[in-house]
């Protein structure tokens, strides 16, 4: 056949034109020549035109904004199957869930000044528990298979679904892990015989908090009362919320009704060694993230999320301004004696904004790119967050052990034998969710800051020294306020 049959046999068997058999010949290959440029343009992308593709903007929080692992990733999306298919991945913000979170329902309720929402975002279901409308989200399950989401780890999609509906797509989860500055560790094990071992309990834990508060205080006698911090952790809801969980206790009541906490026996059985470790002067009990303290050595043992690795340093600096290098290592979260092995499940995940078919399917594309194994556990191992399918979990190791960084492969290890031995717990989703873990973590805070105050008053003034009298009172003083 030739080149000129060949074309007027596209033609003829495109549909796009009705072919009269009295049709000149010349004209018949001009149509198939503006045809077939047609095709190109269409037809290889997501409805280009003029060779322009859809441009998709993003706000996410992996990494600094010049500094992003993802953004390292989308780049090769953009130059690679990004380009095939007419699709273009824009960041134009970086930040955190807080952040991201207040300008989305800014966005949402059209406040004065807020930014226009992106047509893709990174947040917690409890972001969309917050919305005005949540339908204005896309629906995953529009864009995947029941044989696609099969792939992915089910308690990842489960986080995800909301009103039977996956509005939240995982890409990157994270766990909760316990971080350790080895080196400062060494020197006060040294001295005390405390062991790293010690660590795998809550018990382990707040009782080697009194002890290094108690073993940094003796460095100056001619102080009272300045002992260090110990431990610190992220969210101190999350530690009561998985705690009662692990050991068959209700955290929450009348999740029909909205729900609040119960406070039950499993509570005031793990607010126990909790706040007299905190009461103590063992545990950090100001605002912030976790990292701040390890960072400075004002703590040398963390809980926070695993993606907390980005910003832990292999170097402090003391409040003097003297720095010294240190090793950061990693072990999965402590467990409290007869609990179930039972880890908090972290990571914010991608909603994609309703607007047309063909920018939603964009959208679903590269998040279909971004989540294959090769792909995903690139990403992740550069963010400190584990990847989203049992493939690329069960690939995992072999990533983890070509890292160079021994901060990282620590971390990975950990997060290996958390996938093991944990079950993953996922937060019920609660319309006042966001709102009750806010007002705890302040109470909390506040509370045992009040405490321990008081308590270190009292010892220098020889009065009531009996810490069980500060303990039960920063109890109910709790209680009351979460009412």
């Amino acid at each position: 056949m030739t080149d000129k049959n060949i074309l007027i046999s596209i033609v003829k068997n495109t549909g796009c034109f009705k072919w009269e058999d009295k049709m000149n010949k010349r004209m018949g290959i001009i149509f198939a020549v503006i045809l077939i440029a047609a095709n190109i343009v269409g037809c290889t992308g997501f409805g280009r035109k003029n060779d322009k593709p859809i441009v998709l903007t993003l706000w996410h929080v992996y990494g600094g904004q010049t500094d992003s692992p993802l953004n390292q990733t989308i780049d090769r999306f953009n130059e690679t199957t990004g380009k095939e298919k007419g699709i273009r991945i824009q960041v134009t913000s970086v930040s955190n869930t807080n952040t991201i979170h207040e300008a989305v329902i800014a966005a949402a309720n059209k406040e004065p000044g807020a930014a226009e929402l992106p047509d893709m975002f990174v947040s917690y279901p409890k972001t969309v528990l917050s919305l005005p409308d949540k339908d204005i989200l896309v629906d995953y399950k529009d864009y995947f298979n029941e044989e696609e989401l099969k792939a992915f780890i089910p308690e990842f999609i489960q986080e995800g679904m909301i009103d039977d509906k996956l509005m939240v797509f995982p890409v990157a989860k994270s766990t909760e892990i316990l971080f350790v500055n080895r080196t400062l560790f060494d020197r006060f094990s040294k001295e005390t015989g405390a062991k790293e071992e010690e660590l795998a309990t809550w018990d382990g834990v707040f009782n080697m908090a009194k002890l290094y508060q108690k073993w940094s205080d003796d460095k100056t006698p001619d102080i009272a009362n300045d002992g260090g911090n110990f431990f610190v952790h992220d969210y101190h809801f999350n530690y009561f919320q998985v705690g009662c969980e692990s050991l068959g206790e209700d955290f929450f009541s009348d999740i029909a009704d909205g729900g609040k906490l119960a406070f039950g026996e499993k509570f005031k059985q793990i607010w126990q060694p909790y706040a007299n470790a905190a009461i103590s002067g063992g545990v950090w009990l100001r605002d912030g993230y976790a990292t701040e303290p390890l960072r400075t050595g004002k703590a040398i043992v963390s809980v926070a999320s695993s993606a907390s690795v980005l910003y832990y340093e292999d170097v402090v600096t003391y409040e003097n301004n003297i720095s010294e290098p240190i090793e950061v290592i990693s072990y999965p979260v402590p467990i409290f004696e007869n609990g179930k092995k039972m880890v908090m499940q972290r990571g914010a995940g991608f909603c994609t904004v309703k607007s047309t078919k063909e920018r939603e399917k964009a959208a679903a594309e590269f998040l279909k790119w971004l989540t294959e194994p090769d792909n995903n556990i690139e990403f992740v191992v550069k963010a400190g967050y584990m990847p989203v399918t049992e493939k690329a979990f069960e690939e995992l190791p072999n990533a983890s052990e070509k890292l160079e960084n021994l901060k990282y492969r620590s971390l990975y290890e950990a997060l290996a034998k958390t996938k093991k031995d944990y079950t993953f717990y996922v937060a019920p989703q609660l319309p006042n969710y966001l709102d009750l873990e806010m007002h705890f973590e302040k109470n909390v805070r506040l509370e045992l800051s009040r405490a321990e105050q008081e308590y270190k008053d009292a010892l220098q003034n020889n009065t009531q020294t009996d810490i069980d009298t500060y303990i039960e009172e920063a109890y109910e003083n709790l209680v009351q306020a979460m009412k």
